[in-house]
């Protein structure tokens, strides 16, 4: 792929992460609540919190990013490749 194909892939991949966090994080919410049955997960800081339940939830959230991120870079790459006939990866 040409330096001028990777720099136009740039700015998609930026909205594509961006987006990534969004989706994963309303994704994690839902997750959450039907799981533990709470509104929200608890923090590392809260000490109310067993330390299982707290590294429970960062898994559980560490995942759901981790699978919506490659999905959408992998849908934005090749929506990339349908425009411009280039595999941004390449």
């Amino acid at each position: 792929m040409s330096a001028g194909a990777k720099a136009a892939y740039r700015p998609v991949g930026l909205v594509a992460g961006i987006a990534a966090g969004a989706i994963s994080g309303r994704v994690f919410k839902v997750v959450w609540k039907r799981i533990a049955g709470e509104e929200d997960a608890p923090g590392a800081m809260q000490s109310e919190y067993k330390t299982s339940h707290v590294l429970l939830a960062a898994a559980i959230q560490g995942a759901i990013f981790a699978v919506t991120k490659a999905a959408v870079d992998r849908f934005g790459a090749q929506a990339f490749t349908k425009l411009t006939g280039s595999w941004p990866g390449d």
